[in-house]
């Protein structure tokens, strides 16, 4: 199920859309006012979430949908089987590729430089023309699968973590070299999110906490856990930084969505 809520009345969710497999990818594009929805071992589903229907699908695969990253141009999907595709918002297909037999993780779109990185399990990130998915570069990041990319929105910077449970920061201008790594958590890093000033950037992990970032100088702020801060049980799997009152939305394998004020605790 797709489930919207309402912060400012958070006790009762609508369900806006339900497949017949589960849901590992979601992406909301407010230029169009829809949500791409990724159902696992087929396709995607674009959904008006006003009208709370569905107004295309499409199938795309057999395999695990792990991430959707969309712009006002196109839909970019990859998948378990590591493929990667791209789509118009017609949902006719673009350009595809499949580049490693192992999982394609995660997606991070730079409209400024037309160009999306890409994590895969194979250990390598690979960095793509977002305009016809041409092949740039690609080099070995991790010890282990790539989980979760985002581009600094203030430097020249990619980040990267997944299940070495380090924290990775590459240049963009100079051949994506490594410029710093920090062991960031105890077990896996599932997410990093940006703060919407760009000041801070959190991390979450399977260790079950969420840790707060200084963006520039790469130092820890805060550490959110259970026995702090009544965080989540389990492994903490996605996070989102919003505009509205600068508050962090986190989810888990606890089965629960937690709701932060960070910004007045580390400033």
């Amino acid at each position: 199920m797709v489930v919207l809520w309402d912060l400012t009345n958070p006790d009762m969710g609508q369900m806006i859309v339900k497949v017949p497999a589960s849901i590992y990818a979601l992406s909301y594009e407010p230029s169009k006012s829809l949500l791409v929805v990724g159902q696992n071992f087929s396709g995607i589903h674009l959904v008006d979430v006003e009208s709370k229907k569905e107004i295309a699908s499409r199938a795309l695969t057999d395999k695990a949908i792990f991430d959707i990253q969309t712009t006002d141009k196109a839909i970019y999907v990859s998948t378990g089987g590591g493929e990667l595709f791209m789509l118009d918002w017609e949902l006719n297909m673009l350009h595809s590729t499949k580049l490693s037999a192992e999982s394609a993780r995660t997606i991070a779109v730079n409209e400024e430089r037309s160009e999306l990185a890409v994590g895969y399990s194979d250990h390598f990130i690979r960095i793509f023309n977002a305009d016809n998915l041409a092949l740039i570069s690609e080099f070995k990041a991790h010890d282990n699968s790539v989980f979760t990319l985002q581009y600094h929105p203030g430097l020249p910077l990619l980040l990267s973590a997944g299940r070495d449970a380090k924290i990775k920061f590459w240049d963009l201008d100079n051949a994506h070299k490594l410029v710093e790594e920090i062991v960031g958590h105890m077990y896996t890093i599932n997410h990093i999110d940006f703060a919407p000033s760009g000041e801070y950037f959190v991390t979450c992990s399977m260790d079950k906490s969420i840790k707060v970032w200084d963006a520039n100088q790469f130092k820890l702020l805060k550490v959110i856990d259970k026995a702090r801060h009544a965080g989540h049980a389990t492994s903490v799997n996605k996070l989102l930084w919003m505009d509205y009152q600068e508050w962090l939305v986190s989810c888990s394998d606890d089965r629960t969505i937690s709701v932060w004020d960070i910004i007045s605790k580390i400033e």
